[in-house]
């Protein structure tokens, strides 16, 4: 078997899907996409933290809080004094007391129910609602975006594997290469300059194998850091693509309404701010009120009419207060409150317009990317076969060492552009996925 046979089996096969290793990574473990994305969801910090906020605005979600319910508390004074005393009874001598001790204690339970505020409450609780799904949508919204980023990650190391193995494969018909004009150069059948060009080639490759490797690497760590996991594991990922050529704008456009968190984000805000205007128009109705409580006190005095004093006792009673006149600051609350909807409706329309926008382009690019693709799967497979006959007449010494580097050349353009465009392809159809809201692993 020629060496240009090996070589065509190192470069991608795309349309076969056939999955190729690097000789230098054999030993390391298989890492999938689904296992990458697993991990991301369980460690990424952003989904911790945007989880604890989510969890802030499910407890802040009670009728409590909302103020429907009374509030009790418990309450305790105790008082005392010691003071110098001179009086003069209405009747008798003048008297001086010193060292008179009063002392007072109070301590009981109220009760505090304000039982209609002008619709106000009702208006909080479904504030809190939106504000819950509001933090549901955002939720949503950084596990898309995790997911996006991991799956990126993931799909430019593989991009960057499969160009190593490319320049792998590349750098041993560079060593052939040089080993031949050696080897000519010995029987005196070669020239000096023919060895010098191949080993200046031959070091070329290297220098670009070597890069390679090392993007390789960084493209690693950058995985790592998304999953939040240790920055030195090292892996070997998964190498077909599995490119979705299916994708239907319309179906996308569809889901896009229903699913996009920036859309669901504008509609919630929208909804809030038309909530805060019936919660400032509240306040032109009454605020009623009632109260209780049991209450013990207890008084000592020895100087007092009464010397002992114990008082217990049920308390209640009705409040009530209506907003009269606040210096024209209703009407401009309420004012206010209108903009903001107005403001909120815009931002709505803007958010929509945007998007479309985003998805009607990255479809655009998701098509071109396709075409693009098959183009330079074709390219490839007609560099291969170019470089395998000329590989074969370079062995013969029919053609010059020029003509083998420049089908060499071309052939590793060619896998590069094919490695580029499928990347681009799968991007494109992440994206789509992303801002439809449909983005996840089967």
């Amino acid at each position: 078997m020629v060496l240009s046979s090996l070589v065509l089996f190192g470069f991608i096969q795309y349309a076969s899907g056939q999955s190729i290793l690097n000789k230098n990574t054999d030993s390391l473990p298989r890492f999938t996409l689904k296992e990458a994305i697993d991990t991301a969801l369980k460690n990424n910090y952003d989904i911790k933290l945007v989880n604890n906020d989510l969890l802030i605005a499910k407890n802040n979600l009670n009728i409590g809080n909302a103020g429907f319910l009374p509030s009790v508390a418990g309450n305790l004074n105790n008082n005392g004094s010691n003071q110098h005393t001179i009086r003069t009874p209405a009747s008798g001598p003048e008297q001086e007391l010193s060292g008179v001790k009063n002392t007072s204690l109070t301590y009981g339970v109220a009760l505090d129910w304000t039982v209609f505020d002008g619709f106000q409450m009702f208006a909080n609780y479904d504030r809190l609602k939106e504000l819950q799904k509001q933090g549901e949508v955002n939720t949503k919204a950084v596990i898309l975006t995790t997911i996006a980023d991991v799956v990126n990650a993931y799909y430019a190391l593989v991009r960057q594997q499969q160009l190593v193995v490319a320049r792998d494969s590349a750098l041993d018909i560079s060593r052939l290469r040089r080993q031949i004009a050696e080897n000519k150069l010995q029987i005196g059948r070669g020239s000096k300059l023919d060895v010098l060009s191949a080993i200046v080639d031959f070091n070329t490759d290297t220098s670009l194998y070597l890069q390679d490797k090392n993007l390789l690497k960084t493209s690693m760590v950058t995985l790592n850091q998304l999953m939040a996991k240790d920055l030195n594991f090292e892996f070997k990922v998964d190498e077909d693509m599995n490119i979705q050529n299916n994708l239907v704008l319309q179906d996308l456009s569809e889901r896009t309404k229903e699913l996009n968190p920036d859309l669901q984000n504008a509609f919630i805000n929208k909804k809030i701010a038309e909530l805060n205007l019936k919660q400032v128009k509240g306040q032109r109705y009454p605020v009623i009120g009632v109260n209780s409580g049991y209450q013990i006190s207890k008084s000592e005095s020895p100087t007092g009419f009464n010397q002992k004093q114990r008082v217990n006792g049920i308390t209640y009673g009705l409040t009530a207060s209506v907003n009269i006149f606040n210096g024209f600051l209703q009407r401009q609350n309420e004012r206010n409150a209108k903009v903001s909807i107005s403001s909120a409706q815009l931002d709505l329309d803007r958010t929509r317009q945007t998007i479309n926008a985003q998805l009607i382009s990255t479809y655009q690019n998701y098509l071109t990317n396709l075409d693009l693709l098959k183009v330079e799967s074709g390219n490839v497979e007609v560099a291969n076969q170019n470089l395998d006959i000329t590989l074969a007449k370079y062995r013969l010494g029919s053609i010059s060492p020029l003509e083998l580097r420049e089908a060499q050349r071309n052939s590793i353009d060619a896998i590069t552009r094919l490695l580029n465009a499928s990347y681009q392809a799968k991007i494109t159809e992440i994206s789509l996925k992303e801002i439809s809201g449909t983005l996840n692993v089967q």
